[in-house]
């Protein structure tokens, strides 16, 4: 992986999520069926699992009404309370943990053009050196002053800000 200062801290990160934040993933990838049964039963249940993952994983200081209103974290339990949809949010993980390898076969590139947003709260922050050995043509990567893994709900404007930022050198290429 590299022996970058930001290479030792990724891999620091890493270490700790693995160690400390997978269980969610481990149960979605193994026994969706069980917990979409009892998150589907339960809209205490689903609250509690989904706002949990809102207050850990964004850039809210452990205060999760300091970056979303109730309102906003009742409209998203809603969603997946009203259309029962938990379940089929699992699938992803699944099929991860049950698929031959990784969606990027071992030794293959990805060779559009692409762009990072590193916001600082993200659950982990991979180094430009790691990304560059798949990813062979970043035009833009760059480090934001706010927000987590729910960038597109915690800080709209500064994610539609880099968006545009990204895309409009690609104006009019083919």
């Amino acid at each position: 992986m590299g022996s970058s200062p930001a290479a030792q801290r990724y891999r620091e990160e890493l270490q700790h999520w693995l160690r400390e934040e997978t269980g969610y993933s481990a149960i979605q990838g193994t026994r969706p069926h069980t917990l979409a049964f009892g998150l589907g039963d339960s809209p205490i249940g689903l609250a509690a699992w989904i706002a949990e993952k809102m207050r850990a994983w964004s850039d809210c200081g452990g205060d999760i009404e300091s970056v979303f209103s109730l309102d906003e974290i009742l409209a998203n339990v809603s969603l997946y309370w009203f259309t029962g949809a938990i379940g089929s949010s699992f699938w992803p993980y699944y099929a991860r943990q049950h698929a031959a390898q990784w969606p990027i076969p071992e030794g293959a590139t990805v060779d559009v053009p692409m762009g990072y947003a590193e916001f600082p709260a993200e659950i982990l922050h991979p180094p430009r050196e790691l990304a560059e050995r798949t990813f062979t043509d970043i035009r833009r990567w760059s480090a934001l002053p706010r927000g987590g893994h729910f960038a597109a709900m915690e800080q709209p404007e500064l994610l539609a800000q880099e968006i545009r930022a990204f895309y409009r050198p690609l104006r009019g290429t083919a």
